[in-house]
């Protein structure tokens, strides 16, 4: 299945967390917070301000990104959790 976010909207596969921390300890999944980091699978064409004009994303495909904590709406597809959420709810590009 293929999605195409509209307007401001983003497509995010969350990156997967550490199992265990720095000194070895393993980090059972009841334990886990979900990651605020993740990588950008599609961008809707961008949203249109007052005068008709599209104003084009910052971001892009396969951007390494980080949001917000609540943002967004978790979604599955082909069995995959994704999350699609604004570009507002993104607060930086992770650039390497």
């Amino acid at each position: 299945m293929k999605v195409r976010p509209l307007n401001d909207r983003v497509l995010v596969v969350r990156t997967s967390e550490e199992e265990k921390t720095s000194g070895g300890i393993i980090i059972p999944d009841t334990a886990k917070e979900k990651p605020q980091e993740g990588k950008v699978v599609a961008v809707g064409p961008g949203k249109v301000d007052g005068n008709g004009k599209r104003i084009t994303p910052e971001v892009k495909k396969n951007d390494r990104v980080l949001f917000s904590r609540y943002a967004g709406t978790d979604i599955k597809i082909d069995g995959v959790e994704h999350l699609i959420m604004r570009e507002d709810d993104i607060l930086g590009v992770i650039e390497k």
